[in-house]
């Protein structure tokens, strides 16, 4: 599995090679050539974009480590002092790529690429979670599967109206990753997670806001404006405080980490099953959203 411990000099440099000065806008591209996240800071905020809009910014490992490394570089830098983790296109995230969970059932590969998968996954979220910068969550449209997680490791988030959440792995026959199981029960009561898990029910902007998932709710067109007032008032308070303010709010990780390793190894032994095969093939009958001339990475 790819990571980027904090310490590591190769992760490190990486990062600074492909930092962005203030002001400028730099695409990461984990060695594919292809920016599937974008860094850009102005005014001491950053702004942290998903940019794989023509598949609804469906997860893969390499969006996963552009991600990664995005916010270890921000975290190195000294004039930010507010993220904004953002999304190009008409969704926030659909989830794991299931294009490319096809692709990898076809070979012997599954469960390597699975662990690789959540494991990225479980690193930005905890990447997100430790950030000595406050991070505020940008979401429109469809958060699903273990998109959620990224939502989830924000400390604060704002929705447009249009904004749905939902697990999906019911349907897809997974097992739940992104922080379903180590995060929402904390955040929203284990009642209102086993509901949006074991009902795989869809929640609404709405709801969102009454469970607690997001602070607050403004017009899809009014949302980028929204964020940004949030973000200058973070940037304008001191530094100090708003720094030890997120500490002190999360605490130690320690047991976090467990569990979402919990969900990580749950999620590679369910995925070589028939019913994740199976959900997998009802997802890509029914789905339309995918683009047809788009090949999984």
């Amino acid at each position: 599995m790819k990571r980027l411990p904090a310490s590591a000099p190769g992760g490190a440099a990486s990062a600074s090679n492909r930092e962005s000065a203030p002001g400028d806008d730099a695409g990461l591209g984990a060695g594919t050539g292809q920016a599937l996240v974008r860094l850009g800071v102005a005014s001491g905020i950053a702004s942290v974009t998903l940019a794989r809009p023509g598949m609804h910014n469906a997860l893969v490992p390499e969006l996963l480590l552009d991600l990664c490394v995005a916010l270890e570089t921000v975290g190195r830098r000294d004039d930010v002092r507010c993220v904004l983790l953002l999304a190009e296109g008409p969704a926030f995230s659909i989830g794991g790529d299931m294009r490319r969970f096809a692709l990898e059932m076809r070979g012997p590969g599954l469960q390597s690429y699975a662990a690789e998968l959540v494991g990225l996954l479980n690193q930005a979220v905890l990447s997100l979670m430790r950030l000595p910068q406050p991070v505020i969550a940008g979401v429109h449209g469809l958060v699903t599967g273990g998109s959620l997680g990224l939502v989830l490791g924000c400390d604060l988030a704002i929705a447009s109206r249009d904004a749905r959440f939902k697990a999906h792995y019911a349907s897809a026959g997974f097992s739940p990753d992104g922080g379903w199981t180590a995060l929402l029960p904390m955040l929203a009561g284990t009642r209102r997670a086993a509901a949006g898990l074991l009902l795989n029910r869809t929640i609404d902007a709405d709801e969102a806001l009454d469970w607690g998932l997001v602070n607050e709710l403004a017009p899809s067109q009014a949302l980028p404006g929204v964020l940004q007032a949030a973000a200058r008032r973070i940037a304008q308070a001191p530094v100090a405080t708003m720094r030890r303010s997120k500490r002190l709010l999360l605490g130690e990780l320690d047991r976090v980490e467990t569990a979402l390793e919990r969900e990580r190894r749950s999620f590679i032994e369910t995925i070589v099953g028939e019913q994740a095969r199976r959900g997998v093939e009802r997802f890509l009958r029914d789905f339309s959203g995918y683009p047809c001339d788009v090949a999984p990475p």
